[in-house]
């Protein structure tokens, strides 16, 4: 075999995809289901964001480290739009784009800066005032907007299923319910399970914040921090319920917070949103999935957010992990004693474009190639320090977030 990916998430499957295109063949080993992970459970918002957001990527970088970032996740979207497109993925997607939206006029600051930010970059967009948020048929409690028209909303597990298709139609080779129990470095690397075991010229760590349990070659556990997060669904919203919301238009919704929520309308009219309570487990412990505490507090969230729809039920919770980096920025790169162990994680919550257009870095980086993908693994890579101050770390930014968040929240009522 020529390459091994431990992983079959978006991560594992477009690099699957994008080395059997150089002609590599191909074993990916997946501890559940392809998916299984955040790639089957994510919000299902395909946006233009890397980092924590650009106003704080200007900040912390500058304009010309940033322009090249901003490259990067423009190309990441026209990706996953081209492997929907070729590969006839049926996922439900809808090229309506997002907006980023205020719930109260004191983040009307950030709508300001997030639109300056990327008018500063040339990007496409339009800051929407009430007046254009009611005309666009967004929800009245989402005050003021910036419109982002690059990417949309689609169906996460949809989208996951169509790549594991494509994999396999491509010659890819896929086990599942086989979790790697150990990664064999050195010159041809190999991934061993409790079945059998899997060697190739290089191999490839795809498991992002799945990673838990599987030994990985330094420096890759400083490098990211799992966290949990959780989200809802609501019974389908009949006529009269989405008049009443005024929910006509389909633009994706992600708020102006620091801690973001997000909202969406499936194609059957269900609401799908939450995230903005995070959870970590001390030195990466494993976490129950769903927290009955968090599953009230987006309850709370979803009734202030669409009072017009005090009788629409949540049928649905559910959460998982998702994995950050000190500066929010995905980590690429390479390891391994012989430098063929390579890797691809960290999307703080915006891996759909990131994670599927990893296959095109991580293809570059086999091959030798420069690249776009260049802007991530070019650069040095933050560690995390060790606990106990990685937990001092992880409660001092939620806190801080958390904080402002509910500042704000306060002054909606």
């Amino acid at each position: 075999m020529d390459a091994v990916v431990v992983g079959g998430g978006y991560t594992g499957l477009s690099t699957a995809l994008a080395l059997r295109a150089e002609g590599l063949s191909v074993a990916v080993v997946e501890a559940r289901t392809c998916g299984f992970g955040a790639s089957g459970r994510n919000a299902g918002h395909l946006t233009p964001t890397i980092g924590k957001d650009l106003p704080t990527l200007m900040r912390l970088f500058g304009h010309d480290r940033v322009a090249s970032l901003v490259g990067l996740v423009e190309l990441a979207i026209d990706e996953v739009e081209r492997l929907i497109r070729v590969h006839a993925i049926e996922c439900e997607y809808e090229a309506v784009g997002n907006v980023i939206a205020a719930v109260h006029p004191r983040q009307f600051a950030n709508i300001d800066r997030a639109a300056a930010a990327a008018r500063a970059f040339g990007l496409p967009g339009e800051l929407l005032e009430p007046d254009a948020m009611r005309a666009r048929g967004l929800p009245g409690s989402f005050l003021r907007g910036y419109h982002e028209p690059h990417g949309g909303i689609l169906h996460p597990g949809l989208y996951v299923a169509g790549l594991r298709r494509a994999a396999l139609a491509c010659g890819a080779t896929i086990f599942e319910e086989s979790p790697v129990l150990r990664v064999e470095d050195g010159q041809r690397p190999c991934a061993h399970t409790q079945e059998g075991s899997v060697r190739g010229r290089v191999l490839v760590i795809a498991t992002n914040a799945y990673a838990r349990g599987l030994p990985l070659p330094a420096p890759l556990p400083a490098y990211m921090m799992p966290a949990y997060v959780q989200l809802l669904q609501t019974a389908p919203l009949n006529p009269a319920q989405l008049a009443a919301v005024g929910w006509q238009g389909h633009e994706g919704l992600y708020t102006a917070h620091e801690a973001l929520e997000s909202w969406r309308l499936t194609r059957d009219n269900r609401i799908v949103g939450g995230a903005k309570h995070v959870r970590y487990g001390y030195a990466g412990r494993v976490l129950p999935d769903a927290d009955a505490d968090v599953a009230l507090r987006l309850d709370a969230v979803y009734r202030r957010r669409f009072p017009e729809l005090a009788d629409v039920e949540i049928t649905q919770t559910w959460g998982g992990r998702i994995g950050f980096a000190l500066d929010f920025l995905p980590v690429v790169g390479r390891t391994g004693k012989a430098n063929n162990i390579y890797y691809s994680m960290s999307y703080a919550g915006h891996g759909i474009a990131m994670a599927t257009y990893s296959g095109r870095m991580v293809a570059d980086l086999v091959a030798g190639r420069s690249g776009p993908g260049a802007a991530l693994w070019a650069r040095r890579s933050l560690r995390l320090p060790p606990e106990p101050f990685r937990w001092l770390v992880f409660h001092a930014l939620n806190g801080f977030f958390e904080g402002v968040d509910r500042r704000v929240d306060r002054l909606v009522g």
